[in-house]
């Protein structure tokens, strides 16, 4: 029955999708870190190999057709980067607080190598977990030492204590720090806030009695979801007032609240939820304006009893407030040897991206994790470059952020296949030009703007040379547009007419 479903699903989306890819759409896919689950590949390798092996997920990525790649720079209240604050991670070298060696700068690096090929970077931090094994020795300049009040042991794990007002200034200040100094995209968080429940109580006691801001015991929920949004507006304003233009996106597990618990709830079962158990109001933070991006994690198959795919989407859909809403995609899970038949199905996958194109308030979607990439995934590799991914798309703009286009192009020179262009010049960093579009279509054929169907390129530089396209020449119209760093669109050129 489920797969009869599935199958009917497929038919009525890929009419309606076909032809008909979207100009914009968010196209991102995780780089997980701890525990060196994509990158690297193992602690202590040199510093060429780190970057090797970066480059080819890099590369993997964009062959595959996204626009963004998020990646995890501070997986345990360490840094992937050169940080004053707190030690390098031991997922680099294999010694916490030890440089790469010879040295490089892994954020800087990723940051570079990801903007040379129109990709966006999307730093990934976790708030609030200090250690993965609470046996690791720390760095002697871990902050842990300096305030062994505020870090707490839950499971065998580490923890900053979110009650404690000095832990969100902190982590406020480890944000600010890495916004100012690297151009990165996007400051991104997951759904690890306070830690998913164990059989022991969280132990925070402590903080409660000092800081509970007259919350009562039996509040105590309530006071550890205004612990977490305090921390979510102050990282908001302080990326803001550091940097405008930088996106601040959670990617929140699935469920908000089952409907059993709460009638705004989604029709699910889950049995933990981000409201109830992590005690993150993501749907607060919409409303609030506090985030710019939510990205929950639907890593479930479409008829899933307890938290079906396609019902969450149609809840999520409703709670979008006005902000980019992207969706999680599990490629993790696709295996010819899963237990799970839903799973075993090639469709799966391309059924739910073609489902959220279907669905308004969607703006695309991430894929949990690049190293899946590497093996047999059933053929959804070749779905994505030769169908679904198959025209480069736009990351949606943000017009809360900034809508004021960026000046056109000055001139466009053509000679043979070569075009050339220039732009004006911009002082302020959200007028300047980011990226640029070349469209190209046939000369009789009507020229519409908002399809993806006559993106050629989207590229850095301020010249292409366009490829022969068919043995027998024909006449096409080439037209460039600018893109500013929050791909808000100039106007497009005046056509050019090339034969090829």
């Amino acid at each position: 029955m489920k797969a009869q479903f599935l199958s009917t699903v497929l038919f009525l989306l890929i009419f309606s999708a076909l032809n008909a890819q979207p100009k914009y759409e968010f196209r991102g896919t995780w780089v997980a870190t701890v525990v060196n689950i994509d990158w690297p590949t193992k602690p202590g390798l040199n510093s060429e190999t780190q970057k090797k092996e970066a480059i080819q997920i890099i590369e993997t990525q964009k062959d595959l057709g996204m626009n963004a790649i998020i990646l995890q720079i501070r997986p345990a209240a360490d840094a992937f980067y050169a940080s004053h604050l707190e030690p390098w991670s031991r997922y680099l070298s294999g010694s916490q607080g030890t440089a790469p060696d010879p040295y490089y700068d892994p954020l800087n690096f990723w940051i570079e190598e990801c903007h040379k090929r129109g990709m966006e970077l999307h730093a990934w931090l976790n708030p609030y977990r200090v250690a993965q094994n609470a046996e690791d020795p720390l760095a002697a300049t871990h902050i842990a030492f300096q305030h062994p009040e505020w870090i707490l042991k839950y499971g065998n794990k580490l923890y900053f204590d979110p009650g404690i007002p000095e832990v969100r200034t902190f982590i406020a200040k480890v944000v600010s720090d890495i916004v100012r100094r690297y151009d990165l995209d996007a400051i991104h968080m997951d759904d690890y806030f306070y830690p998913y429940p164990l059989s022991e109580p969280f132990p925070d006691t402590t903080s409660f009695f000092m800081y509970n801001r007259g919350f009562k015991p039996e509040h105590l929920a309530d006071w550890r979801r205004e612990n977490v949004d305090i921390t979510i507006k102050m990282l908001n304003d302080s990326i803001k007032a550091t940097k405008p233009w930088v996106k601040f996106g959670i990617s929140p597990f699935g469920v908000w609240r089952n409907i059993a618990d709460d009638p705004n709830g989604s029709e699910t079962t889950a049995g933990a939820t981000n409201y109830d158990h992590l005690y993150a109001d993501i749907v607060k933070w919409q409303k609030e304006g506090w985030i710019d991006y939510c990205l929950p994690q639907l890593y479930w198959f479409i008829g899933h009893p307890a938290a079906d795919f396609e019902v969450l989407v149609n809840w999520w859909k409703k709670h979008t407030y006005g902000r980019s809403m992207y969706i999680g995609l599990a490629p993790y899970r696709i295996d010819a040897e899963s237990q799970t038949p839903e799973w075993r199905d090639p469709a799966q996958v391309p059924t739910q991206i073609r489902l959220l194109r279907s669905t308004p308030g969607m703006d695309g979607e991430a894929f949990y994790s690049s190293k899946h990439f590497n093996r047999d995934l059933l053929g959804f590799q070749d779905s994505l470059k030769t169908d679904l991914f198959r025209k480069p798309a736009l990351v949606p703009p943000m017009p809360w952020l900034d809508n004021t286009p960026p000046q056109p192009i000055s001139e466009l020179k053509k000679r043979g296949r070569k075009f050339s262009w220039d732009t004006k010049e911009a002082s302020k960093e959200l007028d300047k030009a980011w990226q640029y579009v070349i469209y190209l279509n046939e000369l009789d054929e009507a020229f519409d703007p908002g399809s993806a169907k006559f993106i050629y390129a989207v590229q850095k530089g301020k010249e292409i040379k366009l490829e022969r396209i068919n043995k027998k020449r024909k006449e096409y119209e080439v037209r460039i547009s600018v893109l500013d760093r929050l791909n808000n669109e100039s106007k497009i050129s005046i056509p050019v007419q090339i034969k090829l």
